[in-house]
């Protein structure tokens, strides 16, 4: 490689880490404040089916606001929707300990209107990554930001064990804030610069004149990108990423036993070491010369396994670790999707409504859920939905065998 060729490569790993940072950030701030409400819902004072009824309908909207914020994200420039979209978050999120506890329909709204912002975020940050990016350095970048997204759900959980739930709320709202103040600024520097660019990439001739042809033309390009098999997985593993990881310290609180107080400190702990997620499955995905559907492959037959076996071993701090395992498992599967399957998109133009309609099915999923666990644990009890979790990761197993079309090959 001559200098002037390294020099280049340089140049492009260093506006990678530029963009990659300021994406990290972002997305530590909107999963801090989305955990909020799992943290410190022992702490509330509120009912279950309060609590159920308010993370529904966050779910539902953020869900909503996937679909749609997606695919505006890919005719909008990303400085505009990521930073309106954790302003708006910022001032909707401050409102709820506002209206709690008197007025409950008030603070399930202004939760809702805080997914909805939120649920600008995600779609466009892929696609500056995957535009602005080298294949290698999006996968890295996209590793980042889902660390930076699993980072979020412990510093809940900290704070949450140290502060009142009011002033965790309070935090949240300040940071989303603050970082949407800094987005605006380095984005738009960076696009003074030259590293960040729109528009890069270019649909097809039928996709260019728009109207019904498009609409057929893109969904035919998905289809042959394997967005159905996808499909299913965001489904699957947005129940266990989101509403599993969202009732956790309540099962650890009722179904293990541990005072409300134990069962936050002891979610803090286990969300660090879901954090290392995404390190693993990339990990594992290297080791297996990039292999995109083996890794999805191992992590779904892994999660079943530890998913299983929680049914049957009831001490407390072993089932801890067990639960911690299968979660780990199951979000690397879905970290695949999110780090190497988006990004590879990018040649479509049309990776923000990609990942934007992956995720609106990954959280209608988890809106849906979150609701059924509710009434299933009084219904059925935490062991057999336990079962439930592990039938959902036997599906991931057999939508992840290999086609005769589609054999385990590696990617570039």
């Amino acid at each position: 490689m001559s200098g002037l060729e390294k020099m280049m490569q340089n140049k492009k790993a260093i506006n990678a880490i530029c963009i990659g940072v300021l994406c990290s950030l972002s997305y530590l701030a909107v999963y801090f404040a989305r955990n909020t409400l799992g943290a410190i819902a022992p702490h509330m004072g509120m009912s279950d089916s309060f609590i159920g009824n308010m993370s529904s309908i966050y779910f539902l909207t953020y869900a909503i606001g996937q679909l749609i914020n997606g695919y505006i994200g890919d005719k909008i420039k990303a400085r505009y929707m990521i930073s309106g979209g954790l302003l708006f978050a910022g001032i909707a999120n401050l409102l709820i300990p506002l209206f709690l506890p008197a007025n409950e329909t008030g603070s399930v709204i202004a939760y809702g209107v805080t997914g909805f912002f939120l649920s600008m975020i995600y779609g466009p940050m892929t696609k500056i990554v995957a535009e602005n990016t080298e294949p290698v350095y999006a996968t890295r970048c996209s590793l980042g930001y889902e660390v930076a997204g699993f980072v979020g759900a412990p510093a809940a959980g900290l704070a949450a064990s140290v502060f009142a739930w009011q002033g965790v709320i309070y935090a949240g709202s300040a940071i989303l804030t603050g970082m949407a103040m800094v987005f605006f600024a380095v984005c738009a520097g960076f696009e003074r610069k030259g590293i960040v660019r729109y528009n890069r990439f270019k649909k097809t001739e039928e996709g260019k004149k728009g109207g019904a042809g498009a609409f057929i033309e893109s969904i035919r390009v998905l289809i042959e990108r394997r967005i159905l098999k996808f499909t299913v997985i965001s489904i699957i593993t947005g129940v266990i990423r989101t509403t599993v990881v969202f009732w956790m310290p309540t099962y650890f609180n009722q179904y293990l036993g541990f005072s409300a107080e134990k069962a936050s400190a002891i979610f803090a702990v286990a969300s660090v070491i879901i954090t290392f997620t995404t390190f693993i499955s990339v990990g594992t995905y290297e080791l297996l010369k990039r292999n995109m559907d083996l890794t999805i492959l191992i992590m779904f037959t892994a999660s079943t396994v530890f998913f299983s076996l929680l049914y049957f071993i009831k001490s407390p701090y072993i089932n801890v670790g067990i639960m911690v395992l299968a979660v780990l498992a199951s979000c690397g599967a879905s970290s695949m999707m999110w780090c190497r399957y988006c990004p590879s998109l990018r040649d479509t133009g049309m990776v923000s409504g990609a990942t934007g309609y992956l995720d609106f099915l990954s959280y209608m999923a988890a809106a849906a859920s979150s609701k059924i666990f509710s009434d299933a644990v009084s219904h059925i009890g935490w062991g057999n939905l336990i079962l439930v979790w592990a039938g959902l990761m036997a599906i991931g197993i057999v939508i992840s065998l290999p086609t005769k079309k589609h054999r385990f090959t590696s990617l570039a």
